[in-house]
C-alpha cells in the first residue's frame, strides 16, 4: 500500500470508543446527556457570575473563562462522534481533523494555563491578602487571560503544523472518538522519531511550567496556612481555595490516568475509554464541584433561577 502525504488525504477513519452495533444508541444517549449538563453547568456558571455584581472579582472572573474554556473543549470531540454515532459513519475530513487537533490543544492548554493563573491568585489573596485587589487588579486579570489564550494559541499551532509533516498510507482508521495527535504519530508511516522528540518538548513547556507553578503557589499557601494560630482561621483560609484544588486534582488526575493507561495497554482502545476522564467527565465535573463547595455561587445561582422563574 502506497504511502500518501496527509494533504492528499480526503478523509479519516475514527473507529469510536466501541464497534458494537448494539452499544450505538446507550453511547449516544449518555453521551448526549453529558454534553448537554456540561454545556449547561458552565453557562449557568457564566451566567451567575456575570449577573451578579458581588462576583465581580478576579477568582469569579477566572472562573467563568475557565467554564467557557470547558464547554470549547467538550464541544470540540463530542458533538462529531454523536453525529457519527447517529449516521453510523466513522469518518471525518482531513480539514475536520486538523481543525479538530488545534481546538483539542487550543482548549486543553487554555485549561492548564486558567487553572495555573487561578493558582497564582489564590497565593495572592492568603499570601498577600492586603494588596490582593492592588495586584489583582483588572487590567492585570485580563492580561493573564489574554496571555493564556495566545500561548494556548501558540500550542494548537504547534501540533497542527506538526501533523501536516505526517504522511498516511491511504486508507486510515483511527482507533479513538477524535482525532487525537498521538494516535496520528501512531498510525504515520514516516519516521516519527523528531516528531515525538517535539511533543516531549512542547508538553514539558506548556504542561510543565504551569505544573510547577500550581506546585509552587499551593506550597506556599500551605506554609502561609499553617502559621494561623487558630484552627477557625486555617480552615477558612483553606476553604477559599479547597474548589479549586478539587478541580486541579481532577483535570490532571484523569489526565495522567489517561496517559498512563493508554502506555500500559496494549490495546488503543482502551486508552481512548481512559480519555473519556478528562475529555467529558472532568468538563462536566467542574460545575458541580464550584456550586456545590461555594457558598457564593450558590447564592448567585438561587438568586439567577429566581428572577428566571
Amino acid at each position: 500500500m502506497e504511502p500518501q502525504n496527509l494533504t492528499g488525504i480526503s478523509e479519516f477513519f475514527l473507529l469510536g470508543l466501541s464497534e458494537d452495533l448494539e452499544l450505538q444508541p446507550l453511547l449516544f444517549g449518555l453521551f448526549l446527556t453529558m454534553y448537554l449538563v456540561t454545556v449547561f453547568g458552565n453557562l449557568l456558571i457564566i451566567l451567575a457570575v456575570s449577573s451578579d455584581p458581588r462576583l465581580h472579582i478576579p477568582m469569579y472572573f477566572f472562573l467563568s473563562n475557565l467554564a467557557l474554556a470547558d464547554i470549547g473543549f467538550i464541544s470540540t470531540t463530542v458533538p462529531k462522534m454523536l453525529v457519527n454515532i447517529q449516521t453510523q459513519s466513522k469518518s471525518i475530513t482531513y480539514e475536520g481533523c486538523l481543525t479538530q487537533v488545534s481546538f483539542f490543544f487550543l482548549f486543553a492548554c487554555l485549561d492548564v494555563l486558567l487553572l495555573t493563573v487561578m493558582a497564582y491568585d489564590r497565593f495572592v489573596a492568603i499570601c498577600h491578602p492586603l494588596h490582593y485587589l492592588v495586584i489583582m487588579n483588572p487590567r492585570l486579570c485580563g492580561s493573564l487571560v489574554l496571555v493564556s489564550f495566545f500561548f494556548s494559541l501558540l500550542d494548537s499551532q504547534l501540533h497542527c503544523l506538526m501533523v501536516l509533516q505526517l504522511t498516511f498510507y491511504t486508507k486510515v482508521e483511527i482507533p479513538h472518538f477524535f482525532c487525537d495527535p498521538s494516535q496520528l504519530l501512531n498510525l504515520a508511516c514516516s519516521d516519527t522519531s523528531s516528531k515525538n522528540l517535539l511533543v516531549y518538548f512542547i508538553g514539558t513547556i506548556f504542561g510543565g511550567v504551569p505544573v510547577s507553578g500550581i506546585i509552587f503557589s499551593y506550597a506556599r499557601i500551605i506554609s502561609s496556612i499553617l502559621r494561623v494560630s487558630s484552627s477557625g482561621g486555617r480552615y477558612k483560609a483553606f476553604s477559599t481555595c479547597g474548589s479549586h484544588l478539587s478541580v486541579v486534582c481532577l483535570f490532571f488526575g484523569t489526565g495522567l490516568g489517561a496517559y498512563l493507561s493508554s502506555a500500559l495497554s496494549s490495546s488503543p482502545r482502551k486508552g481512548a475509554v481512559a480519555s473519556v476522564m478528562y475529555t467529558v467527565v472532568a468538563p462536566m465535573l467542574n460545575p458541580f464541584i464550584y456550586s456545590l463547595r461555594n457558598r457564593d455561587i450558590k447564592r448567585a445561582l438561587r438568586n439567577l433561577l429566581s428572577r428566571t422563574a
